[in-house]
C-alpha cells in the first residue's frame, strides 16, 4: 500500500526595515484551511502556484494567478486551497502608511485586482525584500504599488506625474552626498518636501533610471576604483555602502559582467607594464 503523502506546510516570515511593512510572509500549503479571522493590517497577496478560495464579508472569492488580492484590515475572512495540489503565496502586511482606513469599503467590494503591472511590481517588491541591503529598491517599489492600489480603490486612473527636472537634480545631489551611508526614501522625501512617489517618478523620468539603480551604480563605480587600488572585495563592500560582500557581488556582477574577485584578479601586478 502506497504511503499517504503528508500535508506540506512551509513558511518563512520576517519584518524588514521598510516603513509601513508590518510583516512579510511566504508560504506553501497543502490540505490546510484558514478559519475565519482578521488582521489589523492590510494583506497584499499574490499566489504563485495553485489557487486560494476565500470568503470576505460573507462573499466568496478566488485568487486568479494573474491578479493581486488586497484584503482590508478588521474584516473577517478565511482561506483554503482551491485544489488538492495546494498553493504557494507571498504576502506583505501593510499599515495605514500606504493605505488609509477610508479605503476599506472599496477593498471589501473588489479585493481581487487584475492589473499585470501591479502584479509584476508586487513580485519585484518581494524579490527586493528577500535581499539584505535593498531597502531603497523595496521602498521605491512599495511607494509606486501603494499609489496604484489607491488609484484602483478610488476608481480613478493612475496619472503620470509631470516632469520635474529640478526635483530630480536635487535628489541626485542628495544621493551623491550619501553614496556610502545611504538615505531612506522617506528621509529624502522629507528633505525635499515631495511625496515619495513623485520623487521616484521625477528622477526616473529625468535620468531614465530609478533612484535605487543610480545609487547602486555609484557604489559599484567606487568599488571598481578600490579594487583597482588593491583592496579585497570584503573590505570594498564595507567601504562602499553594501550590506556585505554577497550584496556587492550581486550588483557588481550585474553591472560589470564579472564578480569583484575576478575583476581584481585581472589587475596587472606591475601597473607600469606596457608603458613607455
Amino acid at each position: 500500500m502506497a504511503p499517504v503523502p503528508r500535508p506540506r506546510r512551509e513558511v518563512s516570515a520576517w519584518r524588514p526595515r521598510i516603513s509601513g511593512v508590518v510583516e512579510v510572509f511566504h508560504a506553501r500549503f497543502t490540505e490546510y484551511a484558514y478559519p475565519m479571522h482578521v488582521h489589523d493590517a492590510w494583506t497584499l497577496l499574490i499566489v504563485d502556484d495553485g489557487a486560494v478560495r476565500y470568503d470576505l464579508d460573507r462573499h466568496a472569492h478566488g485568487t486568479p494567478d494573474d491578479a493581486v488580492t488586497l484584503l482590508p484590515p478588521h474584516v473577517p475572512h478565511n482561506g483554503a486551497a482551491a485544489t488538492s495540489a495546494g498553493f504557494r503565496k507571498r504576502v506583505v502586511y501593510l499599515d495605514a502608511t500606504h493605505l488609509p482606513d477610508d479605503l476599506i469599503g472599496p477593498a471589501v467590494d473588489a479585493p481581487d485586482l487584475r492589473d499585470p503591472l501591479l502584479r509584476r511590481r508586487v513580485g519585484q517588491l518581494h524579490t527586493a525584500l528577500t535581499r539584505p541591503g535593498e531597502e531603497w529598491e523595496a521602498d521605491s517599489r512599495l511607494t509606486l504599488i501603494g499609489e496604484r492600489l489607491r488609484a484602483h480603490l478610488a476608481a480613478r486612473p493612475v496619472v503620470e506625474a509631470a516632469a520635474d527636472p529640478v526635483l530630480a537634480r536635487r535628489l541626485r545631489e542628495l544621493l551623491d552626498e550619501n553614496v556610502v551611508d545611504g538615505l531612506a526614501l522617506d528621509a529624502a522625501a522629507a528633505l525635499l518636501h515631495a511625496h515619495p512617489a513623485h520623487l521616484v517618478r521625477a528622477f526616473s523620468r529625468a535620468y531614465g533610471i530609478a533612484p535605487h539603480q543610480y545609487l547602486m551604480s555609484r557604489r559599484v563605480g567606487r568599488a571598481r576604483r578600490l579594487l583597482l587600488d588593491g583592496h579585497a572585495p570584503g573590505e570594498v563592500a564595507a567601504l562602499t555602502g553594501f550590506y556585505d560582500q554577497a550584496h556587492l557581488t550581486r550588483h557588481f556582477g550585474k553591472l560589470v559582467g564579472v564578480p569583484p574577485g575576478r575583476y581584481r584578479a585581472g589587475v596587472p601586478n606591475d601597473r607600469s607594464a606596457g608603458l613607455t
